[in-house]
């Protein structure tokens, strides 16, 4: 079936270099795409506050590593970042369901106008800001270092062949804004993006027992979340966060409950007795 595909307005000046938004529908799905054939994002139209992606609804799994409300803590009080708006999902969950003070820094102007008409992106307030800039050099000019709950990152362009920030001294940046036990969640996807590279590289910089990863999805999303200190709650806590995130946000598409099938401690690849290199084996 063909998509109906809207052209947001055409760059002009130093936007010229950025890639062209396009908005498609289908069955009820409105899409945003960067000028190709690949999704940066998607909202369904009738429920417009719901999480449509199977890959964003488990970023926020990070949600699993922090108290709840009720114990002793509240969600609305720390801060949300995202890095790259996209079809502004997170940003919508976390300033409205959340109630968390909110910024989403986004380079390119075109996606965020288009966010603005075509994906309910509230105008900026009290507790929402939106910035037009890169997201390093946000994290190393305006952020505040330990001053970020919850960091979400999903970084691509227009060929989506592999996140545009993925060394080191990115993920470094990254984990000095977060407050102690915050939580950082990424997305991993790309023709070139190698899952065990950027996964290693994070674990160096977060230390290995602070990583975990959730199962790919079917289109090849892995997320990744890391923690600044985070404390690994018990079985039994986690099952009961995951019961009262699904209570609170389950009709938003949050099954948390099935997270926990999905998640495992990251592990790096083990040498074999041969020399050969081996992915370390992982329970579902």
């Amino acid at each position: 079936m063909a998509l109906r595909r809207r052209s947001s307005s055409a760059p002009a000046g130093p936007a010229a270099a950025l890639p062209p938004v396009t908005v498609s529908e289908h069955e009820g799905v409105r899409y945003l795409h960067l000028g190709s054939i690949w999704v940066q994002g998607a909202m369904r139209i009738r429920k417009p506050d719901a999480i449509e992606l199977d890959y964003v609804q488990r970023m926020l799994a990070s949600l699993l590593w922090l108290p709840q409300d009720g114990e002793g803590e509240r969600l609305s009080d720390g801060l949300a970042v995202q890095l790259g708006l996209g079809a502004a999902a997170i940003t919508r969950f976390t300033h409205a369901a959340l109630g968390m003070r909110t910024i989403a820094v986004e380079l390119n102007p075109l996606v965020i106008n288009a966010a603005r008409l075509w994906f309910r992106l509230p105008d900026d307030g009290e507790r929402l800001q939106v910035l037009r800039m890169d997201a390093l050099r946000w994290l190393r000019e305006q952020a505040r270092p330990g001053s970020v709950r919850l960091l979400h990152v999903d970084l691509y362009d227009e060929e989506a062949a592999a996140p545009v920030l993925d060394d080191e001294d990115f993920y470094a940046a990254c984990r000095r804004v977060l407050e102690p036990g915050g939580l950082m969640a990424v997305n991993l996807f790309g023709r070139r993006s190698s899952f065990e590279a950027s996964a290693a590289r994070i674990a160096a910089v977060f230390g290995a027992d602070q990583v975990w990863s959730l199962r790919p999805t079917r289109e090849g999303n892995t997320v990744v979340v890391a923690g600044q200190g985070a404390v690994v709650p018990s079985r039994e806590e986690l099952l009961q966060r995951a019961a009262a995130i699904e209570q609170r946000f389950g009709h938003l598409g949050l099954a948390a409950r099935s997270w926990l099938r999905m998640v495992r401690p990251w592990q790096p690849r083990a040498a074999t007795a041969g020399g050969r290199s081996a992915q370390a084996t992982r329970s579902s």
